[in-house]
């Protein structure tokens, strides 16, 4: 009997132990080819906020290279002979093993053995096509982490407060908690934070001289916080309206405060200068990742909100010739 219960007692232990590691995650496994480099260093990226992030790199050997890792969940990552590049070829990753063909100079990247991807490059093309309806994507794929992804990159900023909560609905609740839907969740919150009527949350960045400015200084006069940036043309081709519109109101109690997602310097001070932008100009160049950038749920420039005396936001998004009709009917 002992013995008959100490077999027992092992043979529950094994499947215990074979449990437990069945219950370990599986890593990824890429083995990869490059055809137009036969040695040097192949760079793995993750995209995180429009832009991608090293996470790994593997020496190239006749036009080979292989990755290895696990990943926490189903995210966009790119792959990429250039260190410094923020456009590599995107695939998706997950715990796969999977072969890829890499022909970087003709962007040409060829992906086998991730259902994940699969429905990436099903998808990649045409969710930008004119006309391309998001519910048919979310009634596709409501489980797929890869749909969360199309809508962070490629629809949020289309979308409003009441657009985003009803994409964010459509979502299966096993994506709850994963970081695309995470991101969508975050967007919502902040952009409630930042519609008209309410309180402009405040934020403080240094000035072109260092000197910190914040937005609660500008209380008792309507602002127009301006976000913008060197290197963004559509900015470039609306600072002369928002310099008439300086120059027209800045004697009635109305001033602006442009919020540069400049990452450089030299440039960002050269386009004020070139368009002769008189108004306080504040900036922490960290592009996409500024504070008030972030804070202000901006996914697209150039993007204003412009503030009453008490610091309640009263309109957003004017450009062109609404800018100028509503502070004429503001300050008339």
């Amino acid at each position: 009997m002992g013995k008959f219960v100490s077999k027992l007692m092992v043979g529950a232990l094994m499947m215990v132990a074979f449990a437990s590691c069945a219950e370990e995650k599986k890593g990824y496994v890429i083995d990869g080819q490059v055809t137009d480099v036969k040695e040097g260093m192949m760079y793995l990226k993750k995209y995180v906020d429009k832009t991608f992030v090293d996470v790994d790199s593997a020496v190239i050997t006749d036009g080979k290279f292989r990755f290895e890792g696990v990943a926490p969940e189903a995210l966009a990552h790119g792959l990429t002979t250039r260190k410094a590049s923020n456009r590599p070829q995107v695939f998706f990753l997950d715990n796969d093993a999977m072969q890829v063909t890499l022909n970087e100079s003709g962007k040409e990247l060829s992906v086998s053995g991730s259902p994940a991807n699969d429905i990436f490059l099903r998808n990649a093309k045409i969710t930008r096509t004119k006309g391309y309806s998001l519910d048919s994507l979310l009634a596709a794929h409501p489980s797929s982490p890869v749909a969360a992804y199309f809508v962070v990159k490629d629809f949020a900023y289309k979308l409003d407060l009441e657009g985003m909560k009803a994409v964010r609905a459509k979502f299966d609740a096993s994506l709850n908690g994963t970081e695309y839907v995470n991101q969508i969740e975050s967007m919502i919150a902040r952009m409630e934070k930042v519609q008209v009527g309410s309180v402009a949350p405040d934020f403080t960045l240094p000035d072109v001289d260092g000197n910190p400015v914040s937005l609660s200084s500008f209380r008792g006069k309507y602002v127009l916080v301006d976000f913008w940036a060197a290197w963004c043309p559509d900015c470039r081709k609306e600072n002369p309206n928002i310099v008439a519109a300086w120059e027209k109101y800045k004697d009635k109690n109305f001033a602006v405060l442009g919020v540069s997602l400049d990452r450089t310097r030299d440039q960002w001070l050269a386009a004020i200068e070139k368009d002769k932008l008189a108004w306080t100009q504040v900036s922490d160049l960290k592009y996409w990742s500024s504070e008030a950038a972030v804070l202000y749920c901006i996914r697209w420039i150039p993007m204003s909100f412009l503030i009453d005396p008490e610091g309640k936001i009263v309109a957003v998004g004017l450009e062109g010739e609404e800018l100028h009709n509503k502070l004429e009917e503001l300050l008339k």
